[in-house]
C-alpha cells in the first residue's frame, strides 16, 4: 500500500484508510464484535495504517472496538478520534447538541485515551464546528493536550474556510475531514484551494457516496429502520432514481478499466491531489480488499477529463443531509 503525507503535518498514512463508523452504528445493526475485529486486523494486514472512528459512534463502543482491535499493532498504526458532541447513550446517541467547552475536550480527551488503548491520540478532530465557543479556545486546548503529549495532531470536520484559517493560526492543523466524492463536489469551490495554500492534508468521508456509487443500491433498496440513509433526502427513492445515472456512468468506466465501481470512485479522489487520503467504511473482508484494491487502478489525466466531463452534465437529486445537520456543515 502506497504511503502519502497529510500536508505539512510529517503525519504518514496509508494512500487508503478504513472508516470504522458503520462497523457500530449509522448503517443498521452494529456488526458481530469479533468479525468487526477480523476485518479491522485484516486491514493492518494488507498495509491499512490509518484508521477512524469517534466517541459518539455508538456512542463510545466504536473507540473500544477499534482500541481492542488495533491494541497488537498500536505502533504500525494512525488512530483518528473526534470531540465536539454530547455524546449521550440514554438517548440512544443522537447527534444532538455540540460541544466544544474546553474543559469538555479535555474530559473527552481522556475517556479516548482509555478506550482506544493509547497514550497520546495521533489526530483529535474538531467533529462539527460548535458556533457556541470561538475556534481559538478550541484548537488552543488541542494545543495544550499536544504539548501535555496527550494529542499528536490537530484536525477539523466539516469546517468552512474561515474557521480553517483561524484555527491554524492558533495550532497547525493537520488536517480536515469532509464530505467528497464524484456526487459531492463542493469542497472543489474554496475548501480544497485552502488546504493546498496552508498545507493541510484532506480526508474524504463518504468516498462512496454512503454506499450509492457501489452500485449495490437502487430505487427499490429497503433500509434497515436504524440505518441514517432513511433520513437522508439524497436517498428518497425518487432521488436515487434520478441519481443513478452518475452510477452508470462510473460503472461505464468501471469495465473499460477492468474494476469496479467503487475503485473508479476511490481512484479518482485519489488522483485529485496527493494529500487527498479517502477513508472508505466497510463491515466484509471482500468489500475491504476491493477499496484497497482502487490505489492500483491508474486513471490518466485523459480518463480523468473524460469523467469529469460526463459528470458534470449530471445534477445529483436531493441534499446531503437532513435539514438539522446541514446547519451544523461548512460553518
Amino acid at each position: 500500500m502506497q504511503k502519502r503525507k497529510l500536508g505539512k503535518s510529517n503525519l504518514e498514512v496509508s494512500a487508503i484508510g478504513l472508516g470504522c463508523m458503520g462497523m457500530s452504528f449509522g448503517y443498521g445493526p452494529a456488526g458481530d464484535k469479533q468479525e468487526m475485529i477480523s476485518v479491522i486486523r485484516a486491514a493492518v494486514d494488507r498495509g491499512v495504517t490509518f484508521f477512524d472512528t469517534a466517541e459518539v459512534y455508538g456512542p463510545f463502543t466504536n473507540e473500544e472496538l477499534v482500541g481492542e482491535a488495533l491494541a497488537p499493532f498500536r505502533d504500525q498504526v494512525v488512530i483518528a478520534t473526534k470531540f465536539g458532541w454530547e455524546a449521550n447513550p440514554a438517548d440512544g446517541g443522537k447527534w444532538n447538541s455540540l460541544n466544544s467547552r474546553p474543559e469538555h475536550i479535555k474530559k473527552v480527551a481522556e475517556a479516548s485515551l482509555k478506550r482506544l488503548k493509547v497514550d497520546a491520540i495521533d489526530l483529535f478532530y474538531q467533529h462539527r464546528v460548535d458556533l457556541n465557543v470561538p475556534i481559538e479556545d478550541v484548537a488552543g486546548t488541542v494545543k495544550e493536550l499536544i504539548q501535555g503529549g496527550k494529542v499528536k495532531h490537530f484536525g477539523l470536520s466539516e469546517a468552512g474556510v474561515q474557521t480553517i484559517r483561524r484555527a491554524h493560526k492558533v495550532q497547525s492543523v493537520a488536517a480536515l475531514q469532509s464530505e467528497y466524492s464524484l456526487w459531492w463536489r463542493e469542497p472543489e469551490a474554496e475548501v480544497i484551494p485552502t488546504l493546498q495554500e496552508l498545507g493541510i492534508g484532506f480526508i474524504p468521508f463518504s468516498p462512496l457516496g454512503k454506499g450509492f456509487l457501489t452500485g449495490k443500491i437502487n430505487e427499490d433498496t429497503k433500509f434497515d429502520k436504524t440505518d441514517f440513509r432513511n433520513i437522508v433526502p439524497r436517498f428518497t427513492p425518487e432521488n436515487r432514481k434520478a441519481n443513478q445515472a452518475l452510477v452508470d456512468l462510473v460503472g461505464k468506466f468501471a469495465q473499460q478499466k477492468k474494476a469496479t465501481p467503487a475503485q473508479i470512485a476511490l481512484a479518482w479522489l485519489l488522483a485529485q491531489k496527493p494529500w487527498v487520503v479517502p477513508i472508505p467504511g466497510t463491515t466484509r473482508l471482500h468489500r475491504l480488499e476491493e477499496n484497497i484494491g482502487a490505489a492500483n487502478v491508474e486513471l490518466s489525466p485523459d480518463d480523468l477529463r473524460q469523467l469529469e466531463a460526463a459528470a458534470s452534465k449530471i445534477a445529483v437529486q436531493g441534499a446531503r443531509y437532513p435539514e438539522h445537520l446541514q446547519k451544523m456543515v461548512g460553518r
